[in-house]
């Protein structure tokens, strides 16, 4: 049987659970999971804006 290479393997997703325990992260993978909340935070702020503005845009259509 081969030996699987830690290449060949899939690699983990880096996901962030809320309340999850941070005791066990060094302060580089905490700096990992700032960066990857940032990231979401900007994704999220860009999708709440688009949806506002097609609000925005329905509302004039219909003069609400």
């Amino acid at each position: 049987m081969p030996a699987i290479d830690d290449d060949d393997r899939p690699k983990k997703k880096l996901a962030h659970e809320i309340g999850q325990d941070l005791t066990l992260m060094s302060a580089g993978e905490l700096a990992e999971r700032i960066a990857l909340l940032k990231e979401e935070i900007a994704r999220l702020e860009a999708n709440m804006a688009s949806k506002q503005a097609s609000k925005s845009a329905a509302d004039l259509f219909f003069k609400k």
